[in-house]
């Protein structure tokens, strides 16, 4: 097969867009697919290779963590029909995804999209949220041509139902747990950060207001004061809240910046408890990556974490901006050393049968699918 993938977002990147996409190149490498990247060019992926085509781009003036681009649509035409694709996947709907919608209309090859973005909930977060109604119109129309739309979990599946998207598909994510595992030595961490405290208490993500990073400042300073006394709070991960956390941590808050997904691994697997309130999430491939490693995880009742963790079972699920159910739940689990054992195994167990392998190979049967349909249709013209 031969996969033309068009995206705002790629590898260096750090975001859960970037990330799954580097995966699936990976994988395609590994299982003799062909592919072509055309993706956004960055000062740490400035030349092109035979298979990334990187565009010129700049810094988006209010959230410099994305880019804007500029594809050259003439140079990409003619990489189009010398590389002659199967499919065309456009994975985001900015100006590169417009590219490759465009040009997948125009030479008459077959299209699908992935929906990875909740952005319809960050515009709430920068209180732009009278732009919702013309941003799902544009997405309503950006969607309605592609003959497979792929969706992270179910809670997106019924998002865009609701909203009457058509050729809806779940493609769910995976977790390497070669990397990902509750295999690590965890006195090395406690001994690297001078961790002194009985728990460690994680958090690993973009630090930004869309990932509700307020209800962890709140939860630095309101637990009780006796259970607060035996945490230490690792908090992983860099971006434009940054310096509020650093403004409101207390002594026992170890904010490291970004590390790689080598030295996360190790951390969450040290940890005692993973704490991710983000309400934003299509999937959450983090808390997928804490329970690979064993660590039970209170997270937001929202978005594609409610689809990953099972109440009770893997950890707990917090209401939609209710402070204080993190609190119960990290006292819950916290204070049952029996209960939280049992958690840990859940979560062992329940993460090694979420293979990347297998959803790539669900991926790829979509893809054969939709070419298997667009030949039929073009036989019978």
């Amino acid at each position: 097969m031969k996969i033309a993938i068009f995206t705002d977002t790629f590898l260096p990147d750090v975001n859960g867009v970037a990330k799954t996409l580097g995966r699936l190149t990976t994988y395609l490498d590994s299982s003799n697919h062909h592919y072509i990247v055309i993706s956004p060019k960055q000062t740490r992926n400035e030349s092109a290779t035979d298979q990334i085509y990187p565009q010129s781009s700049f810094p988006f003036p209010l959230y410099k963590e994305c880019r804007i681009s500029l594809p050259k649509k003439t140079e990409i035409k003619n990489l189009l029909l010398s590389f002659e694709p199967d499919i065309i996947h456009v994975a985001t709907p900015f100006s590169i995804g417009l590219c490759g919608l465009q040009l997948a209309k125009k030479l008459n090859i077959p299209l699908v999209g992935s929906y990875h973005t909740d952005f319809d909930h960050y515009l709430h977060y920068y209180h732009l949220s009278l732009l919702s109604r013309p941003l799902w119109r544009y997405m309503e129309w950006f969607h309605q041509s592609m003959s497979r739309i792929f969706v992270p979990s179910a809670h997106t599946f019924s998002q865009l139902q609701k909203r009457d998207f058509h050729n809806i598909q779940i493609w769910k994510r995976g977790v390497d747990t070669t990397v990902f595992h509750p295999h690590y030595n965890h006195s090395e961490i406690r001994k690297k950060y001078n961790i002194k405290q009985k728990y460690i208490l994680s958090y690993v993500g973009r630090l930004a207001p869309e990932k509700n990073i307020e209800t962890l400042a709140y939860l630095f300073k309101n637990l009780p004061e006796q259970l607060n006394r035996q945490i230490h709070w690792s908090i992983i991960g860099d971006g434009p809240s940054k310096q509020y956390l650093e403004e409101h941590k207390t002594a026992n808050v170890t904010i490291t910046g970004f590390l790689s997904q080598k030295e996360v691994a190790p951390f969450l697997a040290s940890s005692d408890l993973f704490v991710f309130p983000s309400e934003s999430e299509t999937f959450g491939n983090v808390v997928l990556e804490a329970l690979a490693c064993g660590t039970p995880v209170a997270g937001a009742n929202a978005g594609g974490v409610k689809t990953i963790i099972q109440e009770g079972f893997t950890g707990m699920l917090c209401r939609q901006g209710k402070k204080d159910d993190y609190i119960n739940a990290i006292a819950s689990i916290l204070e049952n050393s029996i209960w939280r054992q049992q958690l840990e195994e859940n979560a062992v167990r329940y993460a090694q049968k979420q293979r990347w392998e297998d959803q790539f190979e669900d991926l790829l049967t979509g893809y054969q699918e939709v070419i298997n349909e667009e030949r039929k249709t073009t036989k019978h013209a």
